[in-house]
């Protein structure tokens, strides 16, 4: 029995197998938006002057143009630095006790959970990193004693 059109390169859930697009034939790579070119030449040979006249209203006080340059020039940042004492972190017990010193900032408050969590991310990469490393070391001081 044929599948049907609908079915083919795509998993019994329905969703498309890694590597595999829903229309292989769909738009090249690089290939660039209709309204993104119909901008740019609306802007061509412009850019300079736009800028320029942005700046002179943000000097005159144009509260949404100095907005605009600020943005430009220092954007609201995404992220910021979590600052606590974190024990260092060279194996995977060293993780947890780091680990326990990160619930102990969050629970002082010094840290917010958010922050937290994202410490937590970046605490259990690097003691898988350092379980695999301490695993390797392992096997190839066995290897050698063979």
């Amino acid at each position: 029995m044929a599948k049907k059109p609908a079915t083919i390169g795509r998993k019994q859930d329905g969703t498309f197998k890694p590597g595999q697009s829903g229309n292989p034939a769909g738009r090249p790579v690089g290939a660039r938006h209709a309204t993104t070119l119909a901008v740019e030449a609306l802007l061509e040979g412009e850019h300079e002057k736009l800028t320029r006249t942005a700046i002179d209203k943000a000097l005159e006080g144009d509260t949404t143009a100095l907005r605009l340059c600020l943005d430009r020039i220092a954007p609201a940042r995404k992220d910021s630095p979590v600052s606590f004492v974190l024990p260092k972190v060279e194996s995977a017990q060293d993780a947890v006790a780091a680990s326990s010193a990160l619930l102990a900032a969050v629970a002082s408050g010094e840290v917010t959970p958010d922050e937290a969590g994202r410490v937590m991310a970046l605490l259990s990469a690097h003691k898988v990193l350092a379980t695999v490393s301490d695993l390797e070391l392992r096997i190839m001081e066995l290897e050698a004693k063979t």
